[in-house]
C-alpha cells in the first residue's frame, strides 16, 4: 500500500482504473461471457500480455458497469443530499440506459430503470423483485465510498448505497453488494488493512443497513425474509480465508486460473461467478488480498476468470487504484480509455466534496 493518505491522484486512479478493469474484463463481450479462465489467459498470452493491450475504442469499450458507475458518481458530484440526491441519481440511471448499445446491461438493471419515475414523489423506488440478486448495484457503487470515505460517515455511505442499490436491485443480495463495494472503497481511502474489510462489512455495515431498511419502512418483510443469504455466504468465505480473526490469509495450495474458476463458482449463487451482489465484491476482495501492489496479478485474478469478469474487475480495480495509484500500470491500459475524461472529472469532484467539510 502506498504510504500517506489518499490524494486526488488516488481518487483519479480509482475511477479511471475501474473503467480500465471493466473494459479489460469485458473485452467487448468476449471475456465477460467466457466460462473458462484458462482459455482467457491463453487468449491474453496470444495478445502479447496485459502490457501489450491498448484499451481504447473500438476493440475495448467500457460495459454497462462503467456507464452506470459514472451515473452514480456524476449524481453524487452534484453535491445534492437526501431525497434530492436520490432523484438525481435515478434520473441519471434513466439517461444511462440510452447508452447501452453493445454494453450488455443485466436484466434487473434494465427492469429496475424502466420502473423509475424520477421527479415524482418516491419515484426512485421500484417494486420488490425476488430475482434482483445480481451484481448491477455492486458494480456501480464504489464512488459512494469516495464521496463518504470517513469512518463517521458510515451511516451516510450505507444509506446512499442501499437506496441507490435498490433502485434496480431491491433484493438484499443485490443492494448489500452496493454497500460492500462502497464500503471497500471507503476502507481503501482510510488505509484500513484489506484483511479486515470483510469483517467490517459483516459486523459494521450490514447491521446499519438492516436498521436503515427497517427505518425506511419499504419492503421490510421481503427484505427480512431474504436477508440472511448475503451474510451467511460472507461468513463462509471469511472462514475459507481464515479472516474471521486476525488472519493471516489462508490460500489453497494451488490457486491458478483453473483453481480460481472452481473457487469462484463455489462463491456464487447459481454457478456464474461474480454475477450476484454478494460474490462480485467477494471475488474483488479475494483478488486484492492475493495481488498486493501487482496490477497484472490483480487483473489475472479479478478480470480474467470464468464468469462475470468485468463486474469483479471494475470493483477490484477501483479499490486498487485508491491504494496504489497508476504508477505500476502500463499507460496503454488506460490512457485512451473510453470516457476517461468523465471518470477523471467525477473523481476530482468527489475528492473536493469529501474534503470540503
Amino acid at each position: 500500500m502506498t504510504g500517506g493518505p489518499a490524494t486526488e491522484e488516488h481518487y483519479t486512479a480509482a475511477m479511471v482504473l475501474s473503467g480500465a478493469g471493466d473494459a479489460l474484463g469485458f473485452r467487448n463481450q468476449q471475456w465477460e461471457y467466457n466460462e473458462s479462465g484458462p482459455d482467457i489467459h491463453q487468449e491474453l498470452k496470444e495478445l502479447g500480455g496485459l502490457n501489450n493491450i491498448q484499451v481504447q475504442l473500438p476493440d475495448w469499450p467500457v460495459s454497462d458497469d462503467t456507464v452506470l458507475h459514472l451515473a452514480t458518481a456524476e449524481g453524487l458530484a452534484t453535491g445534492k443530499c437526501g431525497e434530492e440526491l436520490l432523484q438525481e441519481v435515478a434520473s441519471r440511471y434513466v439517461v444511462a440506459m440510452t447508452d447501452m448499445e453493445g454494453r450488455k446491461p443485466g436484466p434487473s438493471s434494465m427492469l429496475g430503470v424502466s420502473q423509475l419515475r424520477p421527479g415524482e414523489e418516491g419515484g426512485y423506488r421500484v417494486p420488490y423483485n425476488p430475482d434482483g440478486t445480481g451484481c448491477g448495484a455492486a458494480m456501480r457503487s464504489m464512488c459512494i465510498g469516495l464521496r463518504y470515505p470517513k469512518p463517521d460517515q458510515l451511516l451516510s455511505l450505507v444509506a446512499i448505497a442501499v437506496e441507490t442499490g435498490r433502485m434496480t436491485h431491491p433484493h438484499p443480495t443485490g443492494f448489500l453488494g452496493a454497500v460492500a463495494s462502497a464500503l471497500f472503497a471507503a476502507y481503501a481511502v482510510q488505509r484500513r488493512p484489506i484483511t479486515t474489510w470483510g469483517f467490517g462489512l459483516l459486523n459494521e455495515a450490514c447491521p446499519i443497513a438492516w436498521s436503515f431498511v427497517q427505518g425506511r419502512g419499504y419492503a421490510v418483510e421481503e427484505s427480512e425474509r431474504d436477508w440472511s443469504y448475503f451474510s451467511d455466504k460472507w461468513t463462509w468465505y471469511l472462514g475459507q480465508r481464515g479472516l474471521t480473526g486476525a488472519g493471516p490469509v489462508t490460500w489453497p495450495a494451488s490457486y491458478g486460473p483453473a483453481e480460481r474458476d472452481l473457487a469462484y463458482k463455489s462463491f456464487s449463487l447459481s454457478g456464474w461467478a461474480g454475477r450476484s451482489g454478494h460474490d462480485a465484491p467477494m471475488i474483488a476482495l479475494d483478488a486484492l488480498l492475493g495481488a498486493g501492489p501487482d496490477w497484472e496479478e490483480l487483473m489475472s485474478r479479478a478480470g480474467f476468470h470464468g464468469g462475470d469478469s468485468d463486474s469483479t474487475a471494475v470493483i477490484a480495480a477501483c479499490c486498487w487504484g485508491l491504494l496504489y495509484g497508476t504508477q505500476a500500470v502500463h499507460p496503454g491500459n488506460y490512457q485512451n480509455l473510453e470516457y476517461r475524461d468523465r471518470l477523471e472529472r467525477s473523481a476530482q469532484a468527489l475528492y473536493a466534496l469529501a474534503h470540503s467539510a
